[in-house]
């Protein structure tokens, strides 16, 4: 009875580690940088970058959310799957109402990974 507890449970951890790697990607998305500084920008006058990635992972991903941390920088991102191999890119805006210097992250968020990405936009606002 032990022997016939011990292979159901093993089973049954081995099934669980198969669904779980099969809805996870396994390197998800690999950024061509994670920050960017845009130097002086004038004020009342918008900037955008785009960054760049590229699916690593052996299956399509999908992003969830790409949140920044105030209202004054947006980002878009795909709103469809990112198939193994193929490249998309996250359009972050910032809008320059307020001068001096900023520092702002954007959390990018995985369908099925609880690690997200941190990108960075920075620069001054000037007059």
């Amino acid at each position: 009875m032990k022997v016939l507890k011990s292979i159901l449970g093993s089973v049954l951890l081995i099934g669980m580690a198969v669904m779980v790697s099969a809805f996870s990607p396994a390197d998800g998305l690999k950024f061509e940088k994670s920050s960017h500084n845009f130097g002086k920008v004038k004020h009342n006058q918008p900037v955008t970058v785009e960054f760049t990635f590229t699916n690593v992972s052996s299956k399509s991903v999908i992003i969830e959310d790409a949140t920044a941390e105030c209202g004054c920088t947006k980002p878009e991102f795909p709103p469809r799957p990112i198939a193994s191999g193929k490249t998309g890119t996250i359009k972050v805006t910032y809008d320059s109402k307020t001068k001096g210097v900023f520092n702002k992250k954007i959390t990018v968020k995985l369908v099925n990974d609880n690690t997200p990405t941190i990108l960075s936009i920075s620069g001054e606002v000037v007059a």
